[in-house]
């Protein structure tokens, strides 16, 4: 194969799901001790040997990474096996797993993180100016377009339109749900406070960034790394903020920002439809795993 097809091949694969696919891999065989091509049976006493150990979730995970493994080289599929889909809801019927979920974000955390960062923009220190008109923008610009991590990750400069005053024009070059990398546009208010507009004109100002990674990491000394943020190091970013600014952060994740405006915008009526058409959901389903239910007890509640 040619070195620029194996590049475009690469490229249509997400690079998250390439780590978590050859870390399942590596976990059967040298965790395990499984031997590739493996067997159907081979693969029903690995479900069984961590079924009581790993969530299901992670097992379906560890299931499509020996499945894209034996397509990629070759071999039949073991995973396709009936007995293998058995035993796995088997797994399920006897280890149920409550569904791990990030904290949501709350308004007001929001605000006090926001207002500490402000803070921080008057320091002598430039490392510590930098870093919080950075959180800043990254903290407003992912809660109030309800972004995952990557695709935070992902933004750049030249694929954002900023009308001053009014809005931005986010082009998004892919995310989870775009499979054929089409990407799509969305727009992000600004607001009278807590405004994701004021936040990225500001950040942009101080940082002098004119194209590529919006978001980057920054030295002690204030220098600003030429590639992207790694998703991965989001929530340390994300609880970092919080801690600077005085504020409890230590149960945030990057998907609290999401999570915290889908429970936002529920409570502040939104229909299921709108919030579905804003963030992204296919179906209701997954839009119902970040929405808190705020059930009506009247007089009943304390």
């Amino acid at each position: 194969m040619s070195d620029s097809a194996e590049r475009y091949l690469q490229a249509a694969r997400r690079a998250s799901t390439l780590r978590r696919y050859a870390q399942a891999v590596e976990h059967f065989e040298g965790e395990w001790g499984g031997v590739l091509p493996a067997s159907s049976e081979s693969v029903v006493r690995y479900l069984a040997a961590y079924g009581a150990q790993l969530s299901s979730n992670t097992l379906r995970t560890h299931l499509a990474a020996l499945a894209q493994w034996h397509q990629q080289h070759g071999f039949d599929d073991p995973t396709k096996a009936s007995r293998v889909r058995d035993v796995l809801r088997g797994i399920q019927a006897l280890h149920p797993q409550p569904i791990k979920q990030a904290e949501a974000l709350q308004l007001q955390m929001l605000e006090a993180c926001i207002d500490g960062l402000a803070g921080q923009q008057t320091s002598d220190q430039l490392a510590v100016r930098l870093r919080a008109a950075r959180d800043q923008a990254l903290i407003l610009i992912g809660f109030w377009r309800a972004l995952r991590g990557d695709e935070l990750c992902r933004l750049r400069v030249e694929h954002i339109q900023l009308r001053q005053g009014q809005e931005l024009e986010i082009f998004l070059t892919s995310s989870k749900t775009d499979r054929d990398h089409r990407g799509r546009t969305l727009v992000l208010p600004a607001l009278k406070r807590l405004c994701p507009v004021d936040a990225y004109q500001h950040w942009l100002a101080v940082s002098g960034i004119n194209q590529g990674p919006v978001f980057r990491a920054i030295d002690r000394w204030g220098h600003l790394a030429e590639v992207r943020v790694n998703s991965n190091s989001l929530s340390r970013i994300l609880r970092l903020a919080f801690l600077r600014s005085g504020v409890a952060g230590a149960g945030y994740t990057a998907h609290s920002l999401r999570r915290g405006f889908a429970t936002w915008a529920s409570r502040n009526q939104w229909s299921s439809k709108a919030l579905m058409e804003y963030v992204g959901w296919r179906d209701v389903q997954s839009a119902t795993r970040y929405i808190e239910a705020d059930a009506p007890f009247g007089d009943w509640a304390r």
